[in-house]
This record gives structure tokens, C-alpha cells and sequence, in this order.
């Protein structure tokens, strides 16, 4: 019983982690022209979809930077305020193609990745909508700790057209 508990695991392990680790294509939405270094640096998280990584955290920030290997360090911090403490998790990001298309995948255990792509995002690259490739994950970014409802309301439309729930967003209390 053992062993073959133990060979079945093995066996959905080995087909998640490919399928995980699988190359998935840049969705014709992701935003194109994408410059990783002014990306770099201090995010803010201004509204997200629930998920159990992030539940009951406020003050949530992602910073990225350029590891020496080319990947990107992704440090995401929270505050967790039932029990009073900063809650960190430390991954790494690589494009899933070309790196002008922004389109990323993240992992923070081991060889499982997950799909970052940034569908919206400005100019200046203070604002961001990400969203994962299904529609279980979105986060609403700034750098800096609110957004201008004008500004808001414009992504907001994006992830609507993009078929998204706007209405499942938690509101992140920075």
C-alpha cells in the first residue's frame, strides 16, 4: 500500500510539474514592447482576487529585481493582522518568451510556475493589471499606495473586457 501510494504520487507530481513547467504562449492581450528594467523596483498591491497566499493580508507589496542569473527576484510582503506580523515569500520570475512580450512565470516552490501576464500597463510604468491565464487570479498594481479613480476605472475596464469579475476584487487597505 505503501508503495504504490507512494508511485502515485510520484506519477502526479511528475505530470503536474510538466504541465507546470510547460511553455504557455503570450495571450494576445499581454502587453507588448515591454521594458523589464522599468518595471523593477516596488509595487503596490491595490486590489487582488482572493486566493489562500494572500488572505487576510494588507500593506502588500511585491518588489522585483534582476537576479545575476537573468531571472527576477519576486519578494511579496503583507501584513497579517490577526496575528500581528509581515508575512514574505521569495520567488523567482522568467519570461515565458520573448522578453519584450509581458508575459512571465512566477514560482515560489520549486518547478512549478504560474503565469504572470501584465495586460495593461502605462506609459510610465506606474500602474499594472495582471492577470493569470484563466480567470481564478488579477491584481490591480501601482507604485505607488492609491490610485486616481480616473485611472482605476480605466483598468477596471480592461479586466471587464477582458471577461473578468470586477466585482470579486478585494480592496486591499494599504
Amino acid at each position: 500500500m505503501k508503495r504504490t501510494f507512494k508511485s502515485l504520487f510520484i506519477a502526479f507530481a511528475s505530470i503536474f510539474g510538466l504541465t507546470a513547467c510547460a511553455e504557455t504562449p503570450p495571450s494576445p492581450d499581454v502587453i507588448r514592447n515591454f521594458e523589464l528594467n522599468k518595471y523593477l523596483g516596488t509595487w503596490y498591491e491595490i486590489a487582488r482576487f482572493d486566493h489562500s497566499f494572500e488572505r487576510g493580508l494588507s500593506n502588500v507589496t511585491a518588489n522585483y529585481s534582476l537576479r545575476p542569473d537573468g531571472k527576477v527576484k519576486v519578494v511579496n510582503r503583507g501584513f497579517k493582522t490577526k496575528s500581528n506580523t509581515w508575512s514574505e515569500s521569495v520567488g523567482k520570475a522568467k519570461f515565458a518568451g520573448s522578453k519584450s512580450i509581458g508575459s512571465l512565470k512566477v514560482s515560489f516552490f520549486g518547478p512549478f510556475y504560474g503565469a504572470y501576464n501584465i495586460v495593461k500597463l502605462d506609459e510610465n510604468y506606474q500602474y499594472a493589471l495582471i492577470i493569470s491565464n484563466g480567470f481564478d487570479y488579477m491584481w490591480l498594481l501601482s507604485r505607488t499606495k492609491t490610485m486616481p479613480e480616473d485611472i482605476k476605472q480605466q483598468y477596471l475596464k480592461r479586466a471587464t473586457d477582458l471577461g473578468f469579475d470586477t466585482g470579486k476584487l478585494i480592496w486591499v487597505k494599504q
